[in-house]
């Protein structure tokens, strides 16, 4: 048998890259959904949703060798968001597209007045959050919707501890008011 009929010998290098890169793709799998979700929080329309979500994971991946493990990744996860979509929002600043009311599936469990009364709470909500600078509005979607921990939102965001408690109460206050200015304008 000649040595060049042997089986080749993986080198530990590629074997640890495709054991990072199976990690990551279960991370993908597992991820996707609440990145879906980080991004209607932070006021994506539906169409540029699946694109922003593909931008982040892209830039997840770039940096997956970096990523602490013994960390959870949800907070890092909503740092890369944060940041694409901000550096998206710099790059388009002038928009022609229109967006479009989006059309929900009907449930014939609850009845029309329910259904009714909970989109437009919900609607309400999503206008109160759109009011909301982006920064403002990724630390308090953070900490009072995912419930992470300042610690961990001043870490993704790159923040100090004491700005990342700040734009919260900012955060909180300029949701109150812009809730009851809406709540005015319903009246």
């Amino acid at each position: 048998m000649a040595v060049t009929d042997l089986p080749a010998q993986p080198n530990t290098q590629s074997v640890m890259q495709a054991a990072a890169a199976g990690e990551f793709s279960a991370m993908y799998q597992r991820e996707y959904p609440y990145v879906g979700k980080v991004l209607i929080r932070l006021g994506v329309r539906a169409a540029d949703r699946e694109d922003l979500a593909h931008d982040v994971f892209v830039v997840a991946f770039r940096n997956w060798s970096k990523f602490d493990s013994s960390r959870p990744v949800r907070p890092w996860l909503f740092g890369i968001a944060f940041r694409v979509l901000r550096d998206r929002n710099s790059k388009h600043q002038n928009r022609f597209e229109q967006p479009v009311a989006e059309v929900d599936a009907v449930d014939g469990r609850r009845n029309a007045e329910e259904i009714a009364s909970q989109r437009e709470a919900l609607q309400q909500v999503e206008r109160a959050l759109g009011a909301l600078e982006l920064e403002r509005r990724a630390v308090l979607v953070m900490h009072d919707i995912d419930e992470t921990p300042m610690p961990q939102i001043a870490e993704s965001l790159g923040l100090p501890l004491n700005t990342a408690y700040s734009r919260l109460r900012l955060a909180r206050r300029d949701f109150n008011e812009a809730v009851a200015r809406l709540q005015r304008e319903c009246a």
